[in-house]
C-alpha cells in the first residue's frame, strides 16, 4: 500500500506539475518568438528561471519516488542577468530540461486522470452494489454500463474495481519508478558536464593537497630551525669551549660536555617529534586501530571508542585517518568544554569513516581556526568528505568518510 500511495501521490501531483510545465514551455516559446524583434529578450531570463524551478522541483519528485539523490547539474548563479543567461543558453542541462518538461506538459495531466480513474472505479466497484440495494428499482444507475439487475450489480462494478486494483497494485507503481527513472536520466549530468566538474573538484583538491603539503614543510622547517637546530649549535659551541678547557679548567670542561649530552638527548627527542608528525611510527607498528586507541587514551575526555576490524590500508590513507582523529580529539580537549565523547572508526562499502562525537558546548565552525580547514583539506586530497553538525549547546558530530581506494 505504501509503494501505491507513492505511485499515486507522484503521478497525481504530477498533473500540476505538467499543468505548470506546459505554461512554463509555452512563456518559452513566446519568448524566443519576440526575441527576434528584441521584446521577448527581456522575458527570457524569467522563462528561462521559471524552466529551472519546475525542473528541480522534477528532480526533488523523482528523489522522493526513488529514494536516491539526483544531483543537478552546477549553473552559472553570479553576473548579471544576460550573463546568466549566456550561461544557462549555453548549458546542456536547460535543452534536456526543457526536453523532458515538453514531454512531461503532454503525458502528466493524462497520468493524472488516468490514475484517478482507476480509483474511482476501485473504489465505486464496492460502492454500486450498495447503492443498487439503497435506492429504488425504477431508478436509472450506470457504472460504465448500465444497471439494470443484481447480477449486473454484484458482477460488472466488483469485475471493474477488481481491475482497477490490480492495475494499482502493480502497473502504477512500475510504471511510476520508471516515469521517475526517465526524469533522472534527463536530469543526469552529461559525461561532459561530469568530466568539467571532475575536473574543477581535483583542481581544487589538489590545490588544498599542496597547500596542506607547503604547510607541514613550514612547519618542520620551523621545528627544526627553531628547535633542533639551536640545540646542535649549543652543543657545538659547548664541546668547542671544553676541548679549549680541558688543560686549564677539567671541571669545567666536564660540565660543558654533561650540558652538551643533555643537548643531545634533548635534539633527539625533538627529532623523534618531527619524524613522528611526518608519519607516526605507531601506524606502522600497531596500525590504525591501535593508533586510534592511543590518541583516545592520550585525550583527558574521556572517550567511548568502538574500532571495528580494519583491513590494512594504504599508508597515506592509515596517516590521514590518523592526524584526522588526532586534530578533533585535539579540538575536543582545548575547545570544546565537553564532559565526555565517542570515537567510532569503521571500514564499509569502500569506505573508512570516522565519527568523532563530543557532549560540547558545539560551535564549531571552519573559520574558527579549530583545525577544521585542515582536516577539509586534507580530506579533499583523498577525495574524501566531511560532515560537521556543530549547534550552539551541542553536541557537535564530525564525520569523515576517505575511500578505501586512496
Amino acid at each position: 500500500m505504501r509503494r501505491v500511495w507513492f505511485a499515486t501521490t507522484y503521478l497525481v501531483t504530477g498533473g500540476a506539475t505538467a499543468a505548470a510545465s506546459a505554461a512554463a514551455i509555452g512563456a518559452l516559446a513566446v519568448a524566443l518568438a519576440l526575441s527576434f524583434v528584441l521584446v521577448g529578450v527581456a522575458l527570457l531570463t524569467p522563462a528561462v528561471r521559471a524552466l529551472k524551478a519546475l525542473a528541480d522541483l522534477e528532480r526533488r519528485r523523482a528523489h522522493r519516488l526513488l529514494r536516491t539523490p539526483i544531483r543537478a547539474e552546477p549553473r552559472a548563479s553570479d553576473g548579471t542577468p544576460i550573463a546568466r543567461l549566456r550561461a544557462a543558453t549555453g548549458d546542456p542541462a536547460t535543452y534536456r530540461s526543457a526536453a523532458w518538461l515538453t514531454v512531461h506538459a503532454i503525458a502528466g495531466v493524462p497520468l493524472a486522470a488516468g490514475v484517478l480513474l482507476l480509483w474511482l472505479f476501485a473504489l465505486g466497484g464496492l460502492i454500486v452494489p450498495l447503492m443498487w440495494w439503497a435506492v429504488p428499482v425504477e431508478a436509472p444507475l450506470t457504472f460504465v454500463v448500465p444497471i439494470t439487475s443484481w447480477v449486473e450489480a454484484l458482477l460488472v462494478p466488483p469485475l471493474l474495481a477488481l481491475a482497477a486494483l490490480i492495475l494499482l497494485r502493480w502497473a502504477v507503481p512500475a510504471f511510476s519508478v520508471r516515469y521517475a527513472l526517465a526524469a533522472t536520466a534527463a536530469f543526469a549530468p552529461s559525461s561532459r558536464s561530469r568530466l568539467e566538474r571532475r575536473v574543477t573538484e581535483l583542481t581544487a583538491t589538489r590545490a588544498g593537497a599542496l597547500d596542506v603539503h607547503a604547510a607541514e614543510l613550514r612547519r618542520i622547517e620551523r621545528d627544526l630551525h627553531d628547535g633542533t637546530q639551536a640545540r646542535l649549535v649549543a652543543i657545538a659551541i659547548h664541546l668547542g669551549v671544553a676541548q679549549n678547557q680541558r688543560a686549564a679548567d677539567p671541571a669545567l670542561a666536564d660540565q660543558l660536555v654533561d650540558r652538551a649530552r643533555t643537548n643531545v638527548e634533548a635534539a633527539l627527542t625533538e627529532l623523534r617529534a618531527v619524524v613522528r608528525g611526518i608519519y607516526p611510527p605507531i601506524l606502522a607498528d600497531r596500525g590504525l586501530p591501535g593508533a586510534v586507541h592511543a590518541l583516545a587514551a592520550d585525550c583527558p575526555v574521556p572517550l567511548t571508542v568502538r574500532v571495528t576490524p580494519l583491513q590494512r590500508l594504504p599508508a597515506a590513507l592509515e596517516s590521514a585517518a590518523y592526524f584526522v582523529v588526532a586534530e578533533a580529539l585535539a579540538n575536543i580537549a582545548r575547545h570544546s568544554r565537553a564532559t565526555g565523547g565517542d570515537l567510532r572508526v569503521e571500514q564499509r562499502a569502500g569506505q573508512l569513516v570516522v565519527n568523532v562525537t563530543d557532549d560540547g558546548v558545539g560551535g564549531a565552525q571552519t573559520s574558527t581556526g579549530t583545525g577544521l580547514t585542515g582536516i577539509r583539506r586534507r580530506v579533499a586530497a583523498l577525495d574524501g568528505r566531511v560532515e560537521l553538525s556543530s549547534p550552539v549547546g551541542g553536541p557537535t558530530v564530525l564525520r569523515v568518510e576517505l575511500p578505501c581506494a586512496s
